[in-house]
């Protein structure tokens, strides 16, 4: 008996340690690992209809042409959308140092503006801003170009992660809840939850950033608000803040063109804004993510800045994921004690 139990202890310590040693291994590929659960989920309805109807149940091809849908669709576009963000944020940064002087009558506009409600002594400089600004959007995009082979590798990883995940997710799945120590109705609720979350941020709250974020650039490009494909790409990150979202970039656009002695592309601009750009969310919203939830924005908000601040950008995602599994978990235990 004692030696079955120091068996069992010692088993216990080496099953902790190699969790350790694993998750230290892996935790360089955390991004990698979250982005590719998170797309195998919102692609495994896709899957399932190639499986079902295309490939007839030929689990390895419905698999890979899934990810090369995926491919096509999505990271195509994002590599040349990134590709003309990389080019203006360039044009940007040298244009800002080097012919600054185009600006000069809008900049000490604004400057004077500003300057007028600051407490004395303290001195605003619009330029200065401009300028720090865009040598960092320009400095940081650069580095995710000119680490060009590290990128292919990532792409590679997540797209080799997210087809091992649609064709061995079910068995991996069924093997996963075998080990935990939870009733298969309590199992079942965590896993729907997490799906649910995971497709409200992906394909809801994901597509309504691309849809806003291109149509933010439309209208900047129609309205002549310059380096429309920086501000797009920026409009579409703000929109996952609720309350204020799009407008972190609207608001300055309008302002802009107003000073500048545009003010019939500052009106355009802000219907377009409040019209187009605006209502997105609104139309959208109804039709791709589910209103079962009971977080609230303010949560949301507070998760997405909490995880972007604990783990980098994919805290974005994180963040919320954690929020939603917490609410599950919460809701078990109060049914599980009759609370």
């Amino acid at each position: 008996m004692q030696k079955n139990s120091n068996e069992k202890h010692f088993l216990y310590a080496l099953l902790a340690i190699v969790l350790v040693l694993t998750v230290a291994i892996f935790w360089p590929f955390l991004t990698i690992l979250v982005l590719a659960i998170a797309f195998a989920v919102v692609l495994a309805p896709v899957n399932d209809f190639i499986n079902t109807y295309i490939t007839k149940k030929i689990n390895w091809l419905s698999s890979l042409i899934t990810v090369t849908i995926f491919l096509l669709i999505l990271c195509i576009p994002i590599f040349f959308v990134g590709k003309s963000v990389f080019i203006q944020t360039q044009n940007l940064y040298y244009g800002v140092i080097d012919s600054g002087q185009t600006a000069n009558g809008l900049i000490q506009k604004i400057d004077t503006s500003i300057n007028k409600i600051m407490p004395e002594g303290m001195n605003f400089d619009t330029h200065e801003k401009i300028a720090t600004l865009a040598g960092n959007l320009s400095s940081n995009i650069a580095s995710l170009f000119a680490s060009t082979f590290k990128t292919i590798l990532m792409l590679f990883l997540m797209l080799l992660t997210i087809f091992f995940l649609l064709k061995n997710g079910s068995y991996w799945k069924k093997s996963l809840f075998s080990l935990l120590p939870l009733s298969d109705d309590n199992i079942s609720e965590i896993f729907n939850d997490m799906r649910d979350a995971i497709n409200r941020i992906f394909k809801g709250s994901f597509v309504i950033a691309i849809v806003q974020g291109i149509l933010m650039g439309v209208g900047l490009t129609i309205f002549g608000v310059p380096n429309a494909a920086i501000w797009g790409v920026v409009a579409g990150m703000a929109s996952f803040i609720p309350t204020i979202g799009t407008s972190i970039v609207s608001v300055p656009a309008i302002i802009f063109l107003y000073f500048s002695g545009m003010e019939l592309q500052a009106l355009g601009m802000l219907i377009w804004s409040l019209v187009a750009v605006g209502t997105v969310d609104n139309v959208l919203s109804p039709y791709i993510i589910s209103k079962n939830t009971e977080i609230s924005s303010l949560f949301i908000l507070l998760s997405i800045l909490g995880g972007i601040t604990l783990m980098g950008p994919i805290g974005l995602f994180i963040g919320p994921l954690i929020i939603s599994l917490l609410f599950t978990l919460v809701t078990i235990y109060k049914r599980e004690n009759s609370i």
